[in-house]
């Protein structure tokens, strides 16, 4: 049985930029906001974080001050997924070099690695590190799937803790469950699929919602932690409209967009992303006017 790196809600945080650059202390606010309000942990530098937009620098040091801020009380995960396999293992051992409690590593994109690949990928890396590793599954963005056999194979290795899974296959997961037992853990990247997927054993949820909502993710997920799952089915069903407002466009063009308009100040976009369509500002204003959050 493998410890999971954490166990509830882990927010993946947004890095707002400046013209120049990273706004440090933005982010270090937003860091005090999540631990202020009850997350469990966060993840620095991933999708949501706008990751593939960073030089490799920033990325090492935007790692390096959310672990400082952090300081040990809150979990901090930091994604560290390339498609060359040599960019992540450097990321990661930074990472680890830093003090990260977990790596989050999405399966290279663009060029699209075979069953055989991704096992070799990940067993690269996890062989020269420490810290342990949870896979990131989002075929959506990638252009590449995992199978259940992969994931087995990965299993084995005592540094790879768990999954990430954001491709909607419950089939997939389902089968998953059935090979890999206790030795995989699993975690939500979907916030309108926490429930189910923690039925089936999931620990939590790493979560683009958390970014505005942190109590109520972080509510919906314990309620499943205790076995409430028909109070949980309602919570997530009563955030289903905004968590849909959410993904009106290209994550994270709307949440930043939310916390914004919130007056959380979220900064800039850094290109390709930009600013949200006229039709979907006004559609995201109106859901969030309906909950209260402007």
């Amino acid at each position: 049985m493998k410890t999971p790196v954490f166990t509830g809600s882990c927010v993946a945080i947004v890095t707002p930029y400046k013209a120049d650059g990273v706004d440090y202390e933005k982010l270090g606010q937003l860091i005090e906001f999540h631990i202020e309000n009850g997350t469990d942990a966060i993840c620095v530098c991933g999708t949501t974080g706008e990751a593939s937009t960073q030089t490799m620098d920033e990325h090492m040091i935007t790692v390096e001050y959310a672990i400082q801020k952090a300081n040990h009380r809150v979990k901090i995960i930091a994604g560290t997924g390339s498609n060359d396999t040599n960019s992540a293992l450097i990321l990661s051992q930074h990472a680890e070099s830093a003090g990260a409690d977990g790596l989050l590593m999405v399966t290279p994109y663009y060029n699209k690695a075979t069953q055989k690949g991704l096992i070799q990928h990940y067993t690269y890396v996890a062989d020269r590190v420490h810290t342990p590793i949870i896979l990131y599954h989002v075929p959506g963005r990638t252009g590449t799937s995992f199978k259940a056999s992969t994931y087995y194979e990965l299993s084995k290795h005592p540094n790879i803790n768990g999954i990430k899974e954001a491709s909607g296959n419950f089939s997939l997961i389902s089968q998953t469950v059935g090979l890999c037992g206790d030795e995989l853990n699993l975690w939500s990247g979907n916030d309108d699929q926490v429930v189910p997927l923690m039925a089936m054993g999931g620990k939590g949820v790493i979560s683009v919602l958390a970014n505005i909502q942190p109590k109520a993710v972080h509510k919906l997920v314990h309620l499943c932690l205790e076995g409430n799952f028909a109070e949980a089915a309602k919570l997530q069903g009563k955030l289903q409209k905004l968590n849909d407002a959410l993904f009106i466009e290209v994550n994270p063009i709307p949440v930043k967009t939310a916390m914004n308009l919130m007056g959380m100040d979220a900064g800039l976009f850094r290109l390709p992303m930009c600013e949200m369509e006229e039709g979907n500002l006004a559609a995201l204003k109106k859901v969030l006017s309906e909950y209260g959050l402007i």
